[in-house]
């Protein structure tokens, strides 16, 4: 079994939530992402999404990736997105000499992707990220064009393609999704917050993709108080935390965004540890598809 599946599969025997952290490599410095990934795997995150440095969403999710400017030479220009591709890779391997089992996914913008082979040379980018140590590959917002040239390379690979979400995703796009993604589905359905969103909106948008894809839902939501995450994680399988995670770091020596990112998450998992119901399903039969 994979290292994501496994690690949702060991929290829901738990009756636990998955704790995901979403960092850019190389933010806040850019020698501090290693150290980084330990730490916050050492204060309770489940999983690791590490963004493509010269990755950047779309405006109606920019507040989600905050951090991503700030990355390419801590407010310098942007580097060319094959060599940030590459660097991340690096920081990957290196994180993997002395941590075999937290689950990593590379994430970035469609556009980054495809800037790094994603869609030109699918198998190769496939087996380099599979021989840094990566699980899964997340873009926001993919063309069917790039889902369908990665998916397949991803999984013979080991590695998943994970779907983004965003509140505008229709049925029909939820539905091709379901046929390549797997790992986990990354919901940005409320970037404002979802206590701003309508009364029902939230469990509406939720339960629509539930309806079509039976693997765990993670919830970004516009998360940076402890009521608003564990709503949110009262509402899906993970809670997905960046933004807050960002401003915590920001303009902080590498010693204090350690402490900062550590205080942070062991809050969080604690918050998460207590009694949260279980999610439910649509059907109690229906497997994780892997």
């Amino acid at each position: 079994m994979e290292r994501i599946a496994a690690t949702f599969e060991r929290l829901r025997a738990q009756s636990r939530k998955a704790l995901i952290s979403s960092v850019t490599a190389g933010y806040p410095h850019a020698d501090i992402t290693p150290a980084l990934m330990h730490v916050l795997v050492e204060a309770g995150a489940d999983i690791i999404e590490l963004g493509m440095p010269s990755s950047a969403l779309p405006a109606r999710g920019a507040s989600l990736h905050a951090l991503s400017p700030h990355s390419a030479g801590n407010g310098g220009p942007a580097r060319p997105q094959a060599a940030g591709l590459q660097q991340l890779l690096e920081q990957v391997a290196q994180f993997r000499l002395s941590d075999s089992s937290t689950p990593v996914v590379l994430s970035g913008t469609a556009q980054s992707i495809e800037g790094g082979g994603g869609l030109r040379h699918p198998v190769a980018f496939a087996e380099s990220a599979a021989v840094a140590g990566l699980d899964g590959v997340l873009a926001f917002d993919p063309s069917p064009a790039l889902s369908h040239a990665l998916a397949r390379p991803l999984r013979r690979c080991g590695l998943d393609w994970i779907a983004s979400l965003a509140p505008t995703v229709t049925d029909d796009d939820i539905r091709q999704l379901a046929a390549c993604t797997s790992g986990y589905v990354h919901g940005r359905f409320f970037p404002d917050g979802i206590d701003a969103q309508p009364a029902g909106q939230a469990r509406d948008c939720i339960w629509r993709i539930r309806r079509h894809i039976a693997i765990p839902l993670g919830l970004a939501a516009g998360i940076g108080d402890m009521h608003t995450a564990r709503r949110a994680a009262s509402m899906a399988d993970a809670l997905i935390v960046g933004p807050w995670l960002a401003a915590r770091l920001a303009d902080k020596p590498a010693a204090a965004a350690l402490a900062a990112a550590s205080d942070l998450f062991r809050e969080l998992r604690g918050q998460l540890d207590q009694d949260i119901p279980s999610v439910p399903r649509i059907s109690k039969h229906a497997p994780f598809r892997r």
